[in-house]
């Protein structure tokens, strides 16, 4: 029987050249949403070639194969946004920013694409008419909390739908989500098809560069497509009638970039969007390119070497934290429960009893920590460290923390 559930990305997602560069490749990664419960007898898993390719027509970074959304994205899918505090921030800032800069009446509706547990729409829907569109069960949460959503994808049949009954959006947002949708043309002509004439597309993705610059080799996995730069995005909206008029970089999933996109000439320009094309020209080229892969391999083998001289002395190791990037730092550099013992979750989370996908590392819940009270902890969301150290230690860890990117250390 043919396999169906990927498929090679042989030419540029958005420009269709053929000529694609080979940036780094991670060798095969399982799903990282896809979560075996403790105990449960180990059986076959699916895994993934992971490979950063470069289109030097477009300057998209992406990934080397397409997985089927049903297995990256499913029903139960376990991430919930609104346990985050830096992203509950984010979403406040952004709903200052936009109103602030332009103004939406009562009756304006605003889209979430991806709007999970209505973390971001929970901002606008005192003030607004709101919308989200989630294909995962998560949707029933801002369901409950007075949030219109629809439990689907965003496809063409949900577009006609939602214009049948709430007509065209005038801002449309897709955070951590606009990379991780296949045929990314199509999904511009849905956005446009759904957006009043002066509406605005505002985006939030893991931004390509600081991923080069601070070796974030973790956040490449299979729901990430696309690892976006401003350059790229222009070429993307460019295609489709549309203009970057306002950009900003965010400290969200390790650097982020915002970027406000509307239909050529409705809005002026901002200054931001020349500063940071400025700034990509000076650090995203094939060099950097080739020092990001060089530094990924010395960071593993750094790290091994790190890891192995606290095991050699029978201290214990415990993971702090389970998001999608854990996964693949710890299947690429060849982790399991011998070397990290398992790996803590806050209470409530949708992880907690299942395994590291690839590893029998079991996830469990955080007080463990403070009961056994291991020497040693890795942060696996190291890119918020000093926050998880603040709070670790204000509930009264005392041991050290390893953190595994971009240089492994041992830090106080």
């Amino acid at each position: 029987m043919k396999n169906i559930s990927s498929k090679p990305v042989l030419k540029c997602q958005i420009s269709n050249s053929s000529k694609l560069k080979s940036i780094i490749f991670l060798g095969y990664l399982p799903p990282v949403n896809t979560l075996r419960k403790i105990n449960e007898v180990p059986v076959e898993e699916k895994s993934f070639p992971a490979e950063l390719l470069y289109c030097p027509k477009s300057q998209l970074a992406q990934l080397g194969l397409v997985v089927d959304k049903k297995i990256l994205f499913p029903y139960e899918y376990p991430y919930t946004s609104s346990t985050t505090k830096v992203l509950r921030e984010n979403f406040k800032d952004l709903y200052k920013e936009i109103i602030n800069n332009y103004p939406l009446g009562q009756k304006d509706l605003v889209i979430d694409i991806g709007s999970n547990d209505g973390n971001l729409l929970s901002n606008f829907k005192n003030n607004h008419r709101v919308l989200g569109v989630t294909p995962e069960k998560i949707g029933k949460l801002a369901i409950k909390k007075g949030i219109d959503t629809l439990i689907r994808y965003y496809d063409e049949k949900t577009v006609n739908s939602i214009l049948k009954k709430y007509g065209k959006a005038k801002i449309i947002t897709a955070t951590n989500v606009f990379a991780h949708i296949d045929n990314i043309n199509k999904i511009i002509k849905l956005i446009l098809k759904n957006l009043k004439n002066d509406g605005i597309f505002v985006s939030e993705s893991h931004y390509l560069l600081p991923l080069i610059k601070t070796v974030q080799y973790d956040t490449i996995y299979h729901e990430h497509l696309r690892y976006y730069s401003l350059n790229s995005l222009n070429y993307l909206f460019k295609k489709h009638g549309l203009e970057i008029i306002h950009t900003k970089a965010i400290p969200t999933h390790g650097g982020s970039i915002r970027v406000y996109a509307a239909r050529k000439g409705y809005f002026k320009t901002k200054s931001s969007v020349k500063k940071q094309f400025n700034l990509e020209r000076k650090h995203l080229n094939w060099k950097k390119f080739m020092e990001f892969r060089k530094n990924t391999v010395n960071s593993k083998i750094k790290l091994y070497k790190l890891l192995d001289s606290i095991r050699s002395k029978n201290k214990l190791i415990y993971g702090i934290g389970a998001p999608s990037r854990a996964s693949t730092l710890i299947n690429y550099v060849g982790l399991d429960k011998d070397i990290i013992n398992c790996v803590l979750e806050i209470k409530g989370s949708y992880k907690i009893n299942h395994y590291i996908p690839g590893t029998k590392i079991p996830i469990l819940e955080e007080s463990k920590l403070f009961k056994d009270k291991p020497e040693y902890v890795i942060l696996f969301s190291w890119h918020i460290a000093n926050e998880l150290k603040k709070n670790l230690k204000k509930k009264g860890y005392r041991g050290k923390f390893i953190i595994p990117l971009p240089n492994p250390r041992i830090e106080n």
